[in-house]
């Protein structure tokens, strides 16, 4: 065991170099550059915006939310970090991989960054993650490594007061790498909401959803608000959990290509709203990761949201003010191959 932490947190099963000082300027809002992504020209080919999380920065900049001073970036995450969550032999194959590659496949937000500094700030948002298809051993849809499990997994190891957590999958996609992860976990609790007709079905996974929503084709604004409130509701009141992992998908869009369900701009936001009003009302910590979407508008519909998160007073400075500097997980992968997959997040 290595020895404990300097912020306080529990022991962990080794060293890592993923926790920096972050000082209390700084809003707990994770991004790198190195997020966006371009698939050597194959997005051209897929819906995927390669470039999204980037734009989402960019609107938030220009409408005066955040500068480049105020915004959390990354660190990388070593093997030994990843060895957390993801067997030896599922490296292995991931590194055979990108040998395989005429170039580096650009890097994905493939590590969930945020989640100690949720803790310290009541909430978080990392402008990119939910790769919720990949499980510890094996890869699927856009998703190389498990960020989700690796978040939580990081939690319970290194820090005091995490014994449970509740994830909020809200991605139009069945969430099913981390309900593999957890499947016999107690400690973990899974509310997903997806598209009952789309990849990936996985029934076995669906055993470890603690409250399952399975939607039609075509659902819309006021169904699915409806359900989305009554059952995050329900969630957090069977069972309190000590942080929220909320997979904010995009792909729920009207006119999204692989989502299939038929909801708003003005939905989205709504339904995030409706998600960080329920945490900040119990006093529970929230990260956010954006997850799948993948139409050109889903940029300007993300940073809208996180707008109207601040101005309905549930994220923002405040949150920051008179805390200390934060100790905090902060991991970035390096490019790794997705080889031919071109399926969903």
């Amino acid at each position: 065991m290595s020895k404990k932490e300097d912020s306080g947190g529990k022991k962990g099963s080794h060293q890592t170099e993923l926790y920096a000082e972050v000082p209390a300027t700084c809003l707990p809002i994770v991004y790198s550059p190195e997020y966006n992504i371009t698939f050597l020209g194959l997005e051209k080919l897929h819906p995927f915006d390669a470039g999204k999380w980037g734009k989402v920065i960019r609107f938030l900049k220009e409408e005066q939310f955040i500068t480049d001073e105020i915004i959390v970036l990354a660190r990388e995450a070593s093997e030994a970090d990843l060895l957390v969550v993801h067997t030896t032999r599922y490296l292995n194959r991931l590194k055979v991989e990108m040998q395989c590659l005429l170039w580096p496949c650009p890097v994905l937000s493939l590590l969930f960054l945020a989640g100690k500094l949720a803790m310290d700030r009541g909430w978080a948002i990392n402008v990119g993650g939910g790769f919720h298809h990949c499980s510890s051993d094996k890869g699927g849809g856009f998703c190389a490594y498990a960020d989700i499990t690796l978040a939580i997994k990081f939690l319970f190891e290194r820090v005091e007061g995490v014994a449970r957590a509740t994830i909020i999958d809200l991605d139009a996609h069945q969430g099913n790498g981390h309900e593999r992860d957890f499947l016999e976990d107690g400690r973990v609790y899974i509310m997903d909401v997806y598209n009952r007709h789309i990849y990936p079905g996985d029934g076995y996974a669906k055993r470890a959803i603690k409250r399952k929503v399975e939607l039609e084709w075509g659902t819309e604004d006021m169904e699915y608000l409806q359900k989305v409130e009554l059952h995050s509701e329900g969630a957090l009141n069977e069972i309190r959990p000590d942080i929220i992992i909320y997979n904010a998908g995009t792909d729920i869009l009207d006119g999204d290509p692989l989502g299939g369900l038929a909801i708003s701009p003005q939905g989205i936001i709504k339904r995030d709203e409706i998600i960080f009003r329920a945490a900040r009302r119990r006093g529970i910590p929230i990260l956010m990761v954006t997850s799948g979407g993948y139409q050109k508008k889903t940029a300007r519909i993300i940073a809208d949201s996180i707008l109207n998160l601040h101005r309905q007073g549930l994220i923002g400075e405040e949150a920051v003010e008179g805390a200390g500097p934060s100790h905090v997980p902060l991991m970035m992968s390096k490019s790794v191959s997705l080889g031919a997959t071109f399926s969903a997040i």
